[in-house]
C-alpha cells in the first residue's frame, strides 16, 4: 500500500517551541450519528484492508465477532474488565475550542452499561478513520473511544501546520470534556453510556507526543488514569500530577521517530510503566496485522487499559507475557 513517511527530523522539528496549550473551553454539537466514514489511508497509520480482519488474532475482535456480542458491561469500579467482545457502533460529533474545529468520531460498545472513555490521537497526516482498525478493537473490548481530527495536522488539513501539535493536548482535553457531557444529553447515543471517573488516552507518532502532552506540565489532564504512547516522545515537559500507569510501545528500527526518543521518555517516567520494544520494528506497522509483534501490541494495549481504567489487576499481571514474543517483542517495566 502507499506510505508517506515523515523523516525523524521533520517530526521532531514540530516539537520546537512547544509551550502552553491554550484555553480549554469548548462546546459540542451533534453532526451526525450512525456509522463512521469509510476508512481512509493515513500517512502514519499503515492501515490496510486486512487490518480489521486481524483483530481477533491480535487479541481483539473482528467486526464479525463483535456483531455476535450483546452482553452488559461490568459495574464501574468492579476491579474486573469485560472478557467478552462487544458489538461496536459509532457516531460523529463536532467539538469546537477557541475557534478550532475538531471533527470527532466515537466508537462505543452497543450494549447496556457504562464504559470508560479512551481518547485516541492520530499521527501527522492521519485521521480517525485511518486508525479505525485499532479504535474499534479497543471499543469492542469494553471502552468508548473518541478520536478527534486535529485541525492543522489531519490528512485533509489546509493549511497543514505540524507546529500546531503544541495545541493538540488542549484539543484532546476539550474533546474529553465534551464527549463526557453526552452521557447526560437526552437523545445522544452515548446517554447513560459513559463512566466519567475512568478516562484514558493513547496515540501514535504525533498522537503519541500529544498523549505525552496530556500527562505533562501545564497540559496535564488529571482525569487520565491510563495511557499508551506508540512511537512517540516528550512534548517538552516532565510528567506531572498523580501517578498514572503508562505503556510505551516503540520499534527499535523506527526511522521516523527514533527509538531513543521513546526510550528517553520512558526512562524519565517515575510512574508505574511498561516498555514494549518491537525488535526490528518500524514506525507503526505492528498496530495492524497478525504478526507476533502485532499480537503483542494489541494484547498489551488492551490490558493496560483494563488495568488502568477498570482496576483489573489480572490484566496488569498479564502485561509481561503480553509483550513477550521470541524474536519480535520484549517487555520491560514496573507494571
Amino acid at each position: 500500500m502507499r506510505r508517506r513517511l515523515l523523516t525523524a527530523a521533520v517530526l521532531l522539528a514540530a516539537l520546537g517551541g512547544v509551550a502552553g496549550c491554550g484555553d480549554r473551553a469548548a462546546d459540542v454539537s451533534a453532526e451526525a450519528s450512525g456509522a463512521a466514514s469509510p476508512a481512509e489511508s493515513s500517512a502514519e497509520s499503515f492501515a490496510d484492508a486486512s487490518g480489521t480482519d486481524a483483530l481477533a488474532a491480535a487479541g481483539g475482535a473482528s467486526p464479525t465477532a463483535a456483531a455476535r456480542a450483546t452482553t452488559t458491561a461490568p459495574a464501574a469500579n468492579s476491579g474486573k474488565a469485560p472478557t467478552q467482545t462487544f458489538t461496536v457502533a459509532s457516531t460523529t460529533f463536532t467539538v469546537t475550542r477557541a475557534g478550532r474545529t475538531l471533527r470527532t468520531v466515537v466508537w462505543y460498545p452497543k450494549s447496556a452499561g457504562r464504559f470508560p472513555l479512551v481518547l485516541w490521537s492520530h499521527g501527522l497526516h492521519g485521521s480517525p478513520e485511518g486508525y479505525s482498525g485499532v479504535t474499534q478493537k479497543i471499543a469492542a473490548a469494553g471502552f468508548v473511544v473518541a478520536a478527534p481530527a486535529y485541525p492543522f495536522t489531519n490528512d485533509k488539513a489546509n493549511p497543514f501546520n505540524q507546529n500546531d501539535m503544541a495545541n493538540q493536548p488542549a484539543d484532546a482535553s476539550a474533546v474529553i470534556t465534551e464527549v463526557l457531557k453526552l452521557d447526560a444529553q437526552s437523545g445522544s447515543p452515548l446517554a447513560g453510556h459513559l463512566d466519567p471517573a475512568h478516562v484514558g488516552a493513547a496515540g501514535h507518532s504525533a498522537g503519541g507526543y500529544t498523549t505525552a502532552g496530556l500527562l505533562s506540565g501545564s497540559g496535564r489532564d488529571g482525569r487520565i488514569k491510563g495511557a499508551v504512547i506508540v512511537a512517540g516522545g516528550s512534548m517538552g515537559g516532565k510528567f506531572s500530577g498523580a501517578a498514572t500507569p503508562v505503556l510505551f510501545i516503540h520499534g527499535d528500527a523506527d526511522a521516523t521517530v527514533p527509538y531513543s526518543s521513546g526510550k528517553s521518555l520512558y526512562d524519565s517516567c517515575a510512574w508505574p510503566k511498561g516498555l514494549l520494544t518491537l525488535l526490528g520494528g518500524d514506525h507503526g506497522a505492528a498496530l495492524w496485522g497478525t504478526t507476533p509483534a502485532a499480537a503483542a501490541v494489541s494484547k498489551s494495549m488492551l490490558d493496560l487499559f483494563r488495568y488502568g481504567l477498570y482496576g483489573d489487576t489480572a490484566a496488569r499481571s498479564r502485561l509481561r507475557a503480553d509483550g513477550t514474543a521470541s524474536g519480535a517483542a520484549k517487555y520491560d517495566g514496573t507494571l
